[in-house]
C-alpha cells in the first residue's frame, strides 16, 4: 500500500519534513523488496489506509479553500463505491472532506496563535450499505507558524524611579516583551530590545530588557522627569523582523546631598513688652534644595543675649523655626536682645557627608517696644492674719504698687466693692495702708478675701489688681452651750445613782489645742437633794438621781441649772435650767404618762393643740349644720310684729349681781315667749306653726337659752387669789325642742371646757322656759347679750 499526499503549494518546502517521516516510519509500513529466498517466510500486512499527518501554513488569504490533503484506501477502485467521512475538530465547519475522492480542504483562515492543530477522525464506508470498509482512524492537521506577530510590552507604559547621583549601570527596571508566535519554530519568537530615546541617561540590554542608568551624578535638582523609549524587535532584530514599543517615565528621587542656607544673615524682629509669654516674635527659615525628609530642619538658640529671654521651636511642616517669648518682657530693663539661630538636617545620607556640613547659621536682632503698662504691686498676694478681737481702725497691710514705664505715674488705691460687700476694709487713697471699718467676728466670717486696685493717676485706664487674703483668728469670746433641748424624766420607780441624762455642750470657738467643757451644778443647785452632776471630762456630763421614791403626786416638775465653762483665757461661761419631769413608766423605762401640767405651752402650738382645735372646728361644723337642718322643717317663716320682736337689749350697771331678782329688771316672760305676751285673737299669729293653730295643739317646742360666762383670769394665780376680774356673757336664746337644746349644750360645753384648758375659762349655763317656767338663774356678771333666735 501506499499513501499519496498533495501539496501544490508547498511541495518543496515539505519534501525535506516528508522525507524525515518516512525515515521514521516501520519498515512493515514502508515494505521492502521482496527475493526468492524471503518470499516463503515473510508475507508483507496489508493495511487498508493510506496515512500521514497534514501540515498547513496559517493566515491563507487566497480566494479558494486551502488543499490540505488527501485520504485514500486501497479498497477504493475509482468506481465510486466507496464514500469517506470526516469527523472531530473543525470537522464541517473548518475543514471539508470530498467523499468520493477523499480530498481534504481547509474552508476558513486558519491562525496557530488561536489553535495549533485540530485532531480530525477519518473512515471509509461502503456507499450503498453504509457499513464501514476500514475501521475508524484518527490523524492530525498542524497549524504551521508564520511571522505574523509583533512582540508586545503587556504592562506598559511603565514608571520607574531611581536616586539621583547613582553610580553608571545602576539598574532602573526590568521590561520583557511577549511575541505570540511559536518559539520552537524559527525566529519568529526571538526578541531583542534596543532604546529609541532617553540616550545618552539610560540604556537597555539588547537580550534581558533590563533598563540601566548609563549616565552619572544625575542630578534631581537640575532634571527630575525623563522619558526613556524601549524597542523590541522579532527575528533577532533582523531586517524584516516585527517590532513593538514601550514607554518608561523614569524620575529621579531626592536624596540629601544639598546643605540648608538662610536666605539672610540677619533677621529684625520687634515685639511689644506687653505681650504674654508663649506669643511669637517671628519665624525664619533655611532654605534646602532638597525635598521631604531631606529638607526637614531643626532650629536652636547656640548664643545671645536672649537665650534666657526667647526660645525656638519647628513648626509641624518641620521647615520653618518659630521664635516665641519665654519670659516676660520689660522695655526699661532691656529694650533689645540678639540671636544667633543654628539651623540643621534632621536626616543625613553617610554617602554624601563630604558635601556637609549640612547646617547654616544666622544672627535674629530683637527689638522690645515700649507700651503703656498698669501698675506692678511688689508681691503677687498678700497673705494676713488678724485677730477678730482687733479695734476699728486697726492697720492690716500697707500694699504698694508703682507705674514701671519710664514716666512712672502717681497711683491710686481702691477696694473692688464685689470682694468686700459688707464694708469690713477701708484702704487709703495715696499710701496703700488696709485698715478695718468695722468689727470683725470669725464665727460669723473667718475669711475675707479682698481684691485691691491700683490705678494710674494720669491714665484711668491703666488699672490692675492685687489679692488680699485675711485671715480672722479666734478669740475666745463666746460661751459655751448644752446642745440638746434642755428637758429630760425621772421615772416614779428610778432609784438613787440612776442616769437620766447625758448633756454636752457646744462652742463656736475654735481653739488650737481643741474644745474643753467643765460642767458643774449651779451655785444655788450645789447642795440638790434630788439630782447630781458627774463630768465624764471627756466634754459631757451625766445627770444622776441622789434618792429614790418618786412620784406624780408630790412634784412632777424639778429644775436643775448646769454651769458651763471652756478651758481657753479669758475664760467663758453660761447657765442653762435642765427642765426634769416626774413620769409613769414601766419596767424596761418607757414612759407611759406624765403630768400635762409640767409641759409649758411652746411659742408655737404642739401637736396635741393643733389636734384639739381642729376637733372644736369639726364640732361646730356639725352644730352650724344640724341648726341650718332644724330651720329647713318649718314651712313658713316666723313673722312677728315690730313689737314683738326683741332684737338686743343691753343692759349696764356696776353693782353685784343678785341672782333671780336681776330677771325682775325686765319682762323675761316676753323674751322668753312673746307670742303669750302679745297676743291678739282677732290677728293671724305668722310666728306659729299653722298646725297647731288649725287644731288647737299645743306645740312641744321650749324658749331655751345657753349662757356663757368666760372668766379670763380663771386659770391665773391673781384670779384665784384676789382682784376681782371683769367677767363676761353671752346669752342665746333658741326657738328649738328641748331634747335638741339639751344635746346642744352638752357638746358645746365640751367644746368650752376644751377651750378653757388652752386659753382660759368657759361657764356655760342653761336657761329654759317651757310654758313659762323660768329654771336656773345666773349671776355675777356685768354684761348681759340677749339674741332671739
Amino acid at each position: 500500500m501506499g499513501d499519496r499526499l498533495h501539496f501544490p503549494a508547498v511541495a518543496s518546502a515539505l519534501l525535506p519534513v516528508a522525507l524525515c517521516i518516512l525515515a521514521l516510519l516501520p519498515h512493515g509500513l514502508l515494505g521492502k523488496p521482496e527475493s526468492a529466498g524471503s518470499s516463503a517466510l515473510l508475507q508483507r500486512v496489508k493495511r487498508g489506509w493510506v496515512w500521514n499527518q497534514f501540515f498547513v501554513l496559517e493566515e491563507y488569504t487566497g480566494l479558494e479553500p486551502l488543499y490540505i490533503g488527501k485520504l485514500h484506501s486501497d479498497m477504493d477502485k475509482g468506481d465510486g463505491s466507496i464514500k469517506y467521512i470526516l469527523t472531530g475538530e473543525g470537522a464541517g465547519t473548518t475543514f471539508t472532506i470530498d467523499d468520493s475522492t477523499g480530498d481534504i480542504h481547509a474552508i476558513q483562515r486558519l491562525d496557530r496563535e488561536v489553535k495549533a492543530q485540530y485532531a480530525l477522525r477519518a473512515q471509509a464506508l461502503n456507499r450503498l450499505t453504509d457499513r464501514p470498509l476500514e475501521p475508524e482512524s484518527e490523524f492530525i492537521v498542524k497549524i504551521q507558524d508564520i511571522n505574523d506577530n509583533e512582540p508586545r510590552f503587556l504592562d506598559g507604559p511603565y514608571q520607574a524611579s531611581v536616586p539621583e547621583m547613582s553610580n553608571i549601570g545602576t539598574a532602573v527596571i526590568q521590561l520583557t516583551a511577549t511575541d505570540a508566535d511559536d518559539p520552537t519554530y524559527g525566529n519568529s519568537a526571538r526578541v531583542v530590545y534596543s532604546i529609541l530615546e532617553g540616550q545618552p541617561y539610560f540604556s537597555v540590554d539588547a537580550k534581558t530588557g533590563m533598563v540601566r542608568v548609563s549616565l552619572a551624578d544625575m542630578d534631581r535638582e537640575t532634571r527630575e522627569n525623563y522619558t526613556v523609549v524601549i524597542q523590541a524587535k522579532d527575528m533577532g532584530g533582523q531586517l524584516g523582523g516585527l517590532a513593538g514599543t514601550t514607554t518608561v517615565n523614569i524620575r529621579l528621587g531626592d536624596v540629601n546631598d544639598n546643605p540648608p542656607m538662610f536666605d539672610q544673615r540677619l533677621y529684625q524682629m520687634s515685639i511689644p513688652e506687653s505681650a504674654p509669654v508663649g506669643s511669637v516674635v517671628g519665624r525664619i527659615w533655611a532654605k534646602d534644595r532638597d525635598i521631604g525628609v531631606n529638607a526637614e530642619m531643626k532650629y536652636s538658640i547656640i548664643d545671645g543675649d536672649g537665650r534666657d529671654t526667647f526660645e525656638i521651636s519647628t513648626d509641624p511642616t518641620n521647615l520653618f523655626g518659630i521664635i516665641t517669648v519665654k519670659r516676660p518682657l520689660n522695655f526699661e530693663s532691656k529694650p533689645s536682645y540678639t540671636l544667633k539661630v543654628e539651623g540643621a538636617n534632621t536626616k543625613l545620607d553617610p554617602a554624601f557627608r563630604h558635601r556637609g556640613p549640612f547646617k547654616d547659621v544666622t544672627i535674629v536682632h530683637v527689638s522690645v517696644e515700649d507700651v503703656d503698662e498698669p501698675p506692678l504691686f511688689d508681691s503677687v498676694a498678700y497673705f494676713i492674719e488678724l485677730s477678730e478681737d482687733a479695734e476699728i481702725g486697726t492697720v492690716v497691710k500697707t500694699v504698694s504698687a508703682r507705674d514701671p514705664d519710664a514716666a512712672n505715674n502717681t497711683v491710686r488705691y481702691s477696694i473692688e466693692r464685689s470682694s468686700d460687700p459688707d464694708k469690713f476694709f477701708y484702704i487709703e487713697i495715696t499710701s496703700g495702708s488696709l485698715m478695718t471699718v468695722r468689727s470683725l467676728d470669725r464665727e460669723e466670717i473667718g475669711w475675707h478675701n479682698i481684691t485691691v486696685l491700683a490705678m494710674e493717676m494720669n491714665n484711668p485706664t491703666q488699672i490692675s489688681s492685687v489679692s488680699v487674703a485675711v485671715r480672722v483668728l479666734d478669740v475666745n469670746d463666746n460661751p459655751p452651750s448644752l446642745t440638746h433641748y434642755l428637758e429630760g424624766y425621772v421615772c416614779e420607780n428610778a432609784k438613787a445613782g440612776q442616769l437620766i441624762q447625758t448633756v454636752t455642750a457646744v462652742d463656736p470657738d475654735e481653739p488650737l489645742g481643741g474644745q474643753h467643757f467643765y460642767y458643774s451644778l449651779a451655785p444655788e443647785a450645789a447642795n440638790n437633794p434630788n439630782f447630781t452632776l458627774r463630768d465624764n471630762q471627756d466634754n459631757t456630763a451625766w445627770i444622776l438621781t441622789r434618792r429614790g421614791g418618786w412620784a406624780q403626786q408630790d412634784q412632777t416638775v424639778f429644775y436643775l441649772p448646769i454651769f458651763v465653762s471652756d478651758g481657753e483665757q479669758p475664760v467663758q461661761t453660761s447657765t442653762s435650767t435642765l427642765t426634769i419631769r416626774v413620769c409613769s413608766c414601766d419596767h424596761e423605762g418607757n414612759v407611759l404618762s406624765c403630768n400635762a401640767e409640767a409641759y409649758s405651752l411652746p411659742a408655737s402650738l404642739s401637736r396635741g393643740a393643733l389636734i384639739a382645735i381642729l376637733a372644736c372646728i369639726f364640732v361646730l361644723l356639725v352644730m352650724i349644720l344640724l341648726m341650718l337642718s332644724l330651720r329647713t322643717h318649718r314651712k313658713k317663716p316666723y313673722l312677728c310684729d315690730e313689737e314683738e320682736n326683741v332684737h338686743e337689749n343691753i343692759v349696764r350697771y356696776d353693782d353685784e349681781g343678785g341672782g333671780e331678782e336681776d330677771t325682775e329688771a325686765f319682762d323675761i316672760a316676753a323674751m322668753w315667749n312673746p307670742r303669750e305676751a302679745h297676743h291678739h285673737p282677732g290677728k293671724m299669729r305668722q310666728d306659729m306653726r299653722p298646725d297647731s293653730q288649725q287644731h288647737g295643739r299645743q306645740t312641744p317646742y321650749c324658749r331655751s337659752s345657753v349662757l356663757f360666762i368666760y372668766d379670763p383670769s380663771h386659770n391665773s394665780e391673781q384670779g384665784r387669789g384676789g382682784d376681782e376680774r371683769e367677767k363676761s356673757s353671752i346669752l342665746f336664746s333658741f326657738f328649738f325642742p328641748l331634747w335638741q337644746v339639751l344635746i346642744y349644750f352638752f357638746v358645746s360645753r365640751a367644746v368650752f371646757i376644751l377651750f378653757a384648758n388652752l386659753f382660759g375659762y368657759f361657764q356655760p349655763t342653761l336657761y329654759f322656759n317651757c310654758h313659762g317656767l323660768v329654771r336656773k338663774s345666773f349671776k355675777d356678771h356685768k354684761y348681759v347679750v340677749t339674741y332671739m333666735m
